[in-house]
């Protein structure tokens, strides 16, 4: 369980416990259910990394919407896309060993997630992580819903794969940018879970 999910699950639980003696078991029930889902919400369960060297994880549940052939700045390479569910885990991993060389936040819009101009227009988190074996870039994209992106690693911090990095809260978008050295291995449609699902692996 994410910390925060007790603050944000405390009041609809204390105020249906309240409703619930007070006979309005209307409310009760409706504070109550509100107040389960948000402690479910806020679960990060535990992720196994695969044993493969060459592995690259995914940084997100949710499902794979999209992988194209798109160049990041001047360097061709991949984009994954994946989309989150107001019902899937929202804590992200890396998707690989390396260090947090830059961060870079950009406000923007709330279009919703599933949207491609999300990918470019929403209010984000960009994160680059050098690794032996060539850079990578993630994005923790907010949607319609969510509008609160949140990453623990400051810049210069070395993570390993699967490591818990952030969270998005509520249903929202995570792409993540690959060289051409990788093999994806994920289709469109495919559910994933973030630190155990293997996307790609470096050639």
């Amino acid at each position: 369980m994410v910390r925060d999910g007790y603050k944000f699950a405390a009041p609809p639980l204390v105020c249906g416990f309240i409703a619930l003696a007070v006979q309005w078991y209307a409310t009760a029930g409706a504070l109550l259910l509100l107040g389960a889902f948000v402690l479910y919400f806020f679960r990060d369960p535990h992720r196994t990394p695969p044993a493969e060297p060459d592995a690259i994880v995914s940084p997100a549940d949710g499902r794979i919407m999209e992988t194209v052939r798109e160049a990041f700045g001047d360097t061709p390479g991949h984009r994954i896309s994946i989309f989150l569910s107001i019902f899937d885990v929202h804590v992200n991993r890396a998707p690989f060993d390396g260090r947090i060389s830059k961060l870079e936040y950009r406000p923007g819009k709330f279009f919703a997630a599933m949207r491609q101009r999300a990918s470019t227009e929403n209010e984000q988190n960009v994160i680059y992580l050098t690794t032996e074996r060539g850079d990578l870039v993630f994005k923790q994209i907010a949607g319609w819903i969510a509008r609160r992106i949140l990453f623990w690693k400051p810049v210069g911090a070395t993570v390993v794969r699967g490591e818990r990095v952030g969270m998005i809260r509520f249903g929202s978008r995570v792409d993540l940018w690959l060289p051409e050295s990788v093999e994806i291995v994920v289709r469109p449609g495919q559910h994933v879970s973030a630190g155990s699902s293997v996307l790609a692996r470096w050639r």
